[in-house]
């Protein structure tokens, strides 16, 4: 699909409101769609609040490193409220209108919630490096001012970052079709809706995500280069697999992560669309939220046992 199948608005009409497009037009699908989306919402909402209660109420989990997971299953349920309720809306009902104000508070608040969750990941890439390779200035570096200064930083930064490029978006011209290829609002899509000069915007963009992205994959790979080289010296297996067991989790949802957003928003062109941007869409702004409670929980002993001990006292408090 390209430019030339939208509808064209004429020149001289300004576009005030937006159309987000749906996978497909027909009902039962569409009732599909709005039935996954809802479970994976549902799933993501509860699946992270149970980490943030074992998390927060386990006392052999008040470290730093469950201080950022907690920080990011809150982070990630703000993040999936953004897209989906009003996907699971335009996928139901015939109307699928945005206003250009709901349009730039999506695209500022996901842009916001990518960043900060990107930080974060490279956050706990920075726990874990001190605390198996500089376990005995653990408690220096990593303390709990630091923790929280680096959580605001890290908010901080993905408020002035999404701040820039939401206005950046939305000082140019919309006088062309008015549909979003896309089922929430983000800058590539809107991009290619301007009558304005785009350069300068999608350099920007290439620029400053790549920027971002590269540090944040060269410190996270770096550190985890040295964090196996020092695992691999261990004297026994325990302490490797222990040691594996809190990295693994970690690099496969940065992984996932940054690979889904790297495919929609560092490409040569945002002039074409395809249903692939769609699925990556999905990609890197639902699948993540959905899988890290999951991958945490399924390969961290701590945080298992730690859910097995909630799941008992709250099943022995409903007995009582």
């Amino acid at each position: 699909m390209t430019k030339a199948n939208f509808p064209k608005i004429p020149n001289s009409t300004r576009v005030t409101e937006f159309l987000l497009t749906r996978f497909t037009d027909v009902w039962e699908i569409r009732v599909l769609h709005v039935m996954l989306f809802l479970i994976m919402y549902l799933a993501t909402l509860m699946g992270n609040l149970l980490i943030i209660t074992v998390t927060t109420f386990d006392w052999n989990l008040q470290t730093p490193m469950y201080f950022f997971l907690r920080n990011l299953s809150v982070l990630d349920m703000c993040y999936v409220s953004v897209t989906i309720p009003k996907a699971c809306v335009i996928f139901l009902q015939d109307n699928r209108v945005i206003s250009m104000g709901g349009c730039a508070a999506q695209i500022f608040l996901v842009i916001l919630f990518a960043t900060v969750e990107l930080l974060f990941l490279t956050i706990m890439a920075c726990d874990r490096y001190v605390a198996i390779c500089q376990p005995l200035h653990y408690t220096v570096v990593m303390n709990p001012h630091i923790c929280v200064w680096m959580t605001l930083a890290s908010v901080l930064s993905g408020v002035v970052f999404s701040g820039f490029h939401t206005r950046n978006t939305f000082q140019l011209s919309f006088c062309q079709s008015n549909v979003v290829s896309e089922f929430f609002c983000d800058m590539p899509s809107l991009l290619k809706l301007s009558c304005s000069n785009t350069l300068s915007n999608k350099i920007s963009i290439f620029i400053s995500a790549g920027l971002i992205d590269g540090a944040c994959l060269a410190f996270i790979t770096m550190s985890y280069i040295r964090i196996f080289s020092t695992v691999l010296k261990f004297p026994t297996k325990r302490e490797k697999e222990k040691a594996f067991s809190t990295c693994i989790p970690h690099i496969l949802v940065m992984t996932l992560f940054l690979s889904s957003g790297a495919s929609v928003y560092i490409k040569p062109t945002y002039d074409s669309y395809t249903n692939q941007d769609m699925i990556s869409s999905v990609f890197y702004s639902i699948v993540p939220p959905f899988l890290n409670p999951i991958i945490y929980s399924l390969r961290n002993k701590q945080v298992k046992e730690a859910m097995k001990k909630t799941m008992k006292r709250m099943l022995y408090s409903g007995i009582k």
